[in-house]
């Protein structure tokens, strides 16, 4: 029976003996109206058939589509009974179901062939957003960004061939940070794969040893199970990125729909949550006799949301603590046990007390080599080491550990602190010996290894990100590229909040600063957000000055300009006897009228005595991005510094040591 819109009310009732009925309805302001009054008939009269609503207007199909959805309707199947048949849909409309059920709000991709049908379901839905970078790489960056500074799972969409090939070096830069993130590929048709189609690579061969896992869909039916387990996988156990990998024939394709039912289960797969309670007991034992106690804190403490429980047994120990550049703000930098970070641009003394101590508790780090330097001089020193850490591969990986703990961080330190205080009640700490252990860290201290010369008559770099810190009150977001300007900014911004500090500390990976930057403002609207970068780095991802211009993103660039690639130059006047090769930018534009040109405001700072108004100015312009270009000390070198396959005492504290 073929009913016009209009007659539904009156006719539906007597239609009671048809299986079915078909609506023709064209405008999308009747369709909600249309469907709550048949659903209520069908209430009333009891009536079982199935409505399906023929819509000239696609928006008004998608409408009813929507509207029968959200009541769990096959169509019109349903009609308030309590039985719930499955939704057919498309593959497309499937990957856009499921990040919904996700509860993802912002994806960021670029369009292409093979995701067209992807694009065209996001563009019928209203869950979420979709941010169009100008480059795959930048999405997956932008992803990652978005992931670090909220604790959600960062989401990017790329077309097949190139666009994912683009996307590799934020896929790799965020596995080797431990980021959750689900990067969703197109691909060629199923029967087109391993015949070299156009724009065809092997996308799950690439992508294996940068993801924590990937799938490659091949039935439709797998489809949704298959996106529940990427985003349950990325973000569970040790987090990470996790590509799904949809051919086009999949993405058109249709098949029931089933919502999600809790979590998916992995029988493989089942990460280890609480740590062993008798290694724990140890632990604590260990560090109550302890006459030198250490803690050394990652990035594990800020992904598994433990600064809380950081600082609680911090203060419960009463031990110097150190955060590596994954875990700045974990730990207060402000705190008075806070000793600077470890390693290859840490502090003397931090250092210095990572290898004289006789205890020392790693809580979500991983002893990587720019951390302890040379393993044969760090294993110089007789220590007891505890390695807290949720993957069991990264323990004793580098250096021998005594008492491993395999769970989440958060979960661990929760153990710890309790036992702690029923231990403590049983064995007494050492005061005297722990008065004694922090008189050494003072007299380190007082090498002051973080001072630099000032001057009046060209800018000093560490001199801008004090100020940046004086202007935002320690309170910004902060992003950075990779080389020296990502140490002064680790060095000299104290960080004393987690996830407030983002930079890509395990690849080193140039050109994440911007899209960082995107990524950390569309997750944390009304923030302030800085990005700290140099000539060569945002040079990287430039183009995605027009994203923000398109969405309203307001970052203040802060470019630390010194004409070179200065940790490259760094290395060559170390170790290659100043032979700086090709590590001097020689055309540089004119950041000024460049970021004008995209539509930004452009500051160019020359002299050490504008520093500070020209921040202030930029910083009041609250609905502006700014690029404030500052020209810098051309020879300006990062100290301290642990030369490659040296130890942590072998430190160089300035020029005067080379």
């Amino acid at each position: 029976m073929v009913l016009p819109s209009k007659l539904l009310l009156l006719s539906l009732p007597q239609a009671a003996a048809s299986a079915s009925v078909s609506i023709q309805c064209t405008p999308v302001g009747c369709v909600h109206s249309l469907m709550a009054n048949a659903l209520q008939i069908g209430k009333v009269s009891g009536w079982l058939g199935s409505v399906s609503l023929k819509a000239s207007d696609h928006v008004a199909e998608h409408v009813a589509v929507q509207h029968f959805s959200k009541r769990g309707c096959n169509q019109m199947g349903d009609a308030g009974n309590e039985r719930n048949e499955l939704m057919e849909l498309n593959g497309a409309d499937i990957v856009v179901r499921c990040l919904a059920d996700e509860g993802v709000e912002h994806v960021f991709g670029y369009p292409g062939g093979a995701v067209l049908y992807i694009y065209d379901a996001i563009y019928k839905q209203d869950k979420f957003q979709h941010i169009l970078v100008r480059h795959e790489q930048a999405a997956v960056h932008a992803a990652d960004a978005y992931s670090r500074s909220s604790n959600k799972v960062g989401v990017c969409l790329v077309t097949s061939g190139p666009g994912v090939t683009n996307a590799v070096t934020g896929i790799a830069t965020a596995y080797m940070d431990s980021i959750p993130m689900v990067i969703i590929s197109g691909q060629v048709p199923t029967h087109a794969i391993g015949e070299d189609a156009f724009q065809e690579c092997d996308t799950v061969g690439i992508t294996r040893p940068c993801v924590k896992h990937n799938f490659l869909v091949r039935d439709i039916k797998d489809l949704a199970d298959v996106m529940r387990k990427a985003f349950y996988i990325a973000r569970t156990g040790r987090p990470g990125p996790v590509l799904v990998d949809i051919p086009k024939d999949i993405t058109a394709a249709h098949c029931k729909y089933t919502p999600a039912k809790g979590e998916p289960v992995l029988r493989s797969y089942a990460p280890v949550v609480k740590g062993h309670q008798g290694q724990i007991k140890k632990a604590v034992q260990m560090l109550l006799q302890a006459e030198r106690p250490m803690i050394y804190s990652g990035g594990g403490a800020i992904l598994s949301d433990a600064s809380a429980e950081l600082h609680e047994f911090v203060k419960l120990v009463g031990a110097p603590c150190t955060n590596t550049l994954m875990g700045l703000g974990a730990f207060p930098f402000s705190d008075s046990q806070f000793v600077g970070m470890p390693g290859m641009h840490g502090t003397y003394e931090a250092n210095m007390a990572m290898q004289h101590c006789d205890v020392l508790i790693s809580v979500g780090a991983r002893f990587d080599d720019r951390v302890i330097g040379n393993p044969k001089h760090f294993a110089q020193n007789a220590r007891k080491i505890i390695h807290v850490d949720i993957d069991p591969s990264s323990i004793s990986k580098r250096v021998k550990v005594d008492v491993p703990i395999v769970g989440n961080v958060k979960d661990v330190l929760i153990d710890l602190i309790a036992q702690y205080k029923i231990s403590a009640t049983e064995t007494r700490q050492n005061p005297e010996a722990l008065a004694k252990w922090w008189q050494q860290v003072q007299v380190w201290r007082g090498k002051e290894c973080m001072k630099f010369a000032s001057s009046n008559e060209v800018i000093k770099p560490q001199s801008v990100v004090q100020k940046l810190w004086e202007v935002t009150k320690g309170d910004a977001y902060v992003t950075s590229d990779v080389g020296q300007h990502q140490m002064w900014a680790a060095q000299y911004y104290g960080f004393d909040k987690p996830r407030r500090w983002i930079n890509s500390g395990g690849l080193g990976t140039m050109g994440v600063g911007l899209p960082y930057a995107m990524g950390v403002q569309m997750a944390n609207p009304g923030a302030t957000v800085a990005c700290i970068t140099g000539e060569g780095s945002i040079q990287m991802n430039i183009q995605e000055l027009s994203t923000c211009r398109q969405y309203h993103l307001t970052p203040k660039i802060l470019c630390l300009n010194n004409r070179y690639l200065g940790m490259v130059r760094q290395w060559q006047q170390i170790d290659y006897s100043s032979r700086y090769a090709e590590s001097y930018m020689d055309a540089l534009p004119d950041f000024v009228k460049l970021a004008e040109a995209y539509g930004h405001v452009g500051m160019r700072i020359e002299k050490p005595s504008d520093v500070d108004g020209a921040m202030r100015e930029a910083f009041k312009l609250k609905d502006r991005l700014v690029f404030m270009d500052f020209i810098t000390d051309r020879e300006e070198n990062v100290w301290p510094m642990v030369k490659a396959g040296k130890g942590l005492t072998e430190m160089l504290l300035g020029s005067e040591d080379l």
